[in-house]
């Protein structure tokens, strides 16, 4: 019988007592015991804020993104072993792929965001630049820098992997470190992949703390810094939010709580359609993945009143074939609970729904398991209610059953459908099954001022549809009310909420030193030299190029024309072009005048410039018409080394003026520039 070890201040330590038995879901057959006793938690939080802390803060984000990569890859080897274990839990193999290999894949998209999203430094600008002042010298910006506490992460039961990785991801990316707490009951699992990553030595000591066991008197510790992040119960995520410590320091608490989440079929998918078919075995897939233990499971599945009949005959046709057992044995497609605890606390939140519902599928008392005792195990058959009269109900509202259990819902119309979802008070997910996008339109923004996520499902998208239940690193995950007015993941927004926006207000000059990115109005630099020839590692923002004048004709505009075929009135009829109240008269291209604006700032021999690879934010502000006379200025704004590659991203604020000084256009060319000193005497290649 293994005793778990918290991973804490650098090193493995056992609690002082025996702690709190684990038991495989299975069998009931002890595995182990957890408990943290005799760990210093004070110590704990002391050494994630000054070891962790400073280590990931010393790091850029792409730094932190290429750790983030490689501890994916590492994980990757060990998915058998997980596998393995994750059968103690209840999990099929399928329901373990979902926690482990999703788990992994959320980090390697966290890697993927974090490289190409982030900037390859330690602050994150939010926003355009606000002009505060006449004549912009004084200027507000928005930051985003790494907060200086510890991350506090409170995960639940059901997804010892998953659970973890999406919450510690986006806290590393962000360079804060985490001190992580799961569930009791299947910590065995995440004290694993812990055990993994702290061999791997992928991640800066401090990094990464484990709490196996409670997490004692560390509330008391936390102060303005800190962070929690807690999934779980809203009883207990309740009790969490007054904590003295969290109240007195204003701590941010991220909460994603369970939720009663609605499937909505809607009226024009009834039987023999696509949708219809899909609303079956969607609300059967969530009943039984992970036996119902999931956040975002279908409780309610509503369906037009004049379908009950048919949808209820094709779900009992469909859960009959569900094979109840040992997740180990072939053809079992539904494991137990995670504990007999969990057993016996889902069919007393059903009795209460019997109160106010029907039983039309499954028997608790009575049903077959393949190949394990169901009374030493926590089996429980996938259960089907039917709602009595949805209005006047209360349980099924409120009341979740935390395992696979859903309810039929009958709906008169439309409005009634968004009306019984939204009875929920909050929820993480719905879905909406429904081939008429206008009709899909109406209920998904009915639904959206109480729900975190909705997905629409129809014949066009079912088969790369990830499912009613799954939460996707690039979408938020979280709800308003019930669901617990939190937010996780959402790709970059998942990192933000782990960092600390601040105003800064000051000139021009200063906002550029403190952003890391030139701001308009800032000193312009001459380099001494065209600054397409200095390489990646020299170039300094400011560094600017300021080119001659070109003077547009009627024919620059007419060749133009005919190498473009781009003959719109304004460029070419002079008598139609005067009738246009924006311009007056004839003017000349806006993409001739980029093009233009190119062949005065572009250095043509081979240098540091590898490439060209787009144009940021371009606008057209005032019309160009023949004789007007056009100059740039081209500056160095941003940077961000691709460090594995050899070269870095650049940025240049480019501005066209015409004779008068005005702005006719105004972008940011992006480029690719070596690291790398290119010596002139190097020809170009052959």
């Amino acid at each position: 019988m293994m005793k778990l070890q918290s991973y804490v201040c650098g090193a493995w330590s056992s609690g002082r007592d025996e702690g709190v038995a684990m038991r495989d879901a299975t069998t009931g057959d002890v595995i182990g015991q957890a408990s943290s006793a005799g760990v210093d938690f004070a110590a704990v939080l002391t050494h994630a804020r000054e070891v962790g802390g400073p280590a990931l803060r010393s790091m850029t984000f792409h730094e932190r993104a290429g750790a983030l990569k490689a501890l994916a890859k590492k994980l990757s080897e060990f998915k058998e072993e997980l596998y393995a274990l994750s059968y103690r839990t209840g999990a099929t193999k399928s329901d373990s792929m979902i926690d482990i290999d999703g788990g992994i894949g959320t980090v390697f998209v966290f890697a993927s965001k974090g490289s190409r999203e982030l900037p390859n430094a330690r602050v994150y600008v939010d926003g355009d630049v606000e002009g505060l002042s006449k004549t912009g010298s004084f200027l507000g910006q928005h930051l985003y820098v790494s907060r200086e506490g510890a991350a506090v992460h409170i995960n639940a039961f059901n997804f010892p992997v998953w659970g973890m990785l999406e919450k510690l991801a986006p806290t590393l990316l962000a360079g804060m470190p985490a001190i992580v707490k799961p569930a009791t009951a299947t910590a065995y699992l995440t004290e694993l992949v812990v055990r993994r990553i702290v061999e791997s030595k992928l991640l800066p000591e401090g990094a990464l703390q484990l709490v196996c066991g409670s997490l004692g008197n560390l509330f008391d510790g936390l102060n303005c810094q800190d962070i929690v992040s807690f999934t779980g119960s809203a009883h207990t995520a309740a009790r969490l939010r007054v904590h003295p410590a969290i109240i007195r320091h204003a701590v941010p608490f991220i909460a994603e709580t369970d939720s009663l989440n609605s499937s909505i079929l809607a009226p024009d998918a009834g039987p023999g359609t696509a949708e219809f078919d899909l609303f079956i075995k969607e609300v059967v897939r969530e009943m039984t993945v992970k036996a119902g233990q999931k956040c975002t499971a279908i409780r309610k599945a509503m369906v037009p009143f004049t379908m009950t009949g048919d949808v209820i005959s094709a779900l009992q046709v469909a859960l009959r074939k569900i094979v109840v057992g040992d997740p180990r044995v072939d053809g079992v497609r539904m494991g137990p609970l995670v504990s007999q605890e969990q057993r016996t606390d889902v069919l007393a939140r059903v009795a209460e729904l019997c109160g106010e519902a029907d039983v039309v599928a499954g028997n608790a008392d009575h049903f077959e398991v393949q190949g394990a005792d169901r009374r030493r195990g926590a089996f429980v058959p996938p259960l089907l209610l039917l709602s009595r009269d949805p209005r006047t109900a209360r349980a099924i509202h409120e009341v979740e059953a935390f395992g696979p259990v859903a309810t039929v819902v009958p709906y008169r119309d439309t409005a009634d459908a968004i009306t019984l979802a939204r009875r929920g008070e909050g929820s993480l997910a719905a879905s909406v099954f429904s081939a008429d996008d206008s009709l899909a339109r109406e209920i998904v923004l009915g639904l959206a001022p109480y729900h975190g996520r909705i997905l629409v499902v129809n014949q066009s998208c079912a088969k790369e549809s990830t499912g009613h239940g799954s939460p996707l690193a690039p979408l938020i995950h979280g709800g308003p009310g019930r669901a617990g007015g939190g937010e996780e993941m959402g790709g970059i927004r998942g990192v933000l909420h782990y960092m600390q926006r601040t105003a800064v207000q000051g000139s021009p000059d200063t906002l550029t030193a403190t952003g890391g990115r030139w701001v308009r109005g800032s000193r312009l630099r001459d380099p001494g030299r065209h600054p397409f020839r200095i390489p990646f590692n020299d170039l300094e923002l400011g560094d600017t190029l300021k080119s001659a004048e070109r003077e547009v004709t009627v024919a620059d505009i007419e060749q133009f024309a005919a190498l473009t075929g781009d003959n719109f009135y304004a460029h070419m009829n002079d008598a139609q072009a005067a009738r246009n109240p924006l311009f007056g008269g004839r003017v000349a291209h806006g993409y001739f005048l980029i093009s233009a604006a190119a062949g005065l700032f572009v250095d043509p021999d081979y240098g540091p410039v590898l490439g060209n690879y787009g144009l940021d934010e371009l606008r057209f502000v005032k019309p160009v018409k023949p004789g007007d006379r056009i100059k740039v200025r081209l500056t160095c704004a941003r940077k961000s080394l691709r460090a594995d590659k050899g070269w870095g991203e650049v940025a240049w604020d480019t501005e066209i003026t015409n004779q008068h000084q005005e702005t006719v256009a105004s972008y940011n060319v992006l480029t690719m520039v070596s690291v790398h000193a290119i010596p002139d005497s190097v020809e170009a290649p052959q």
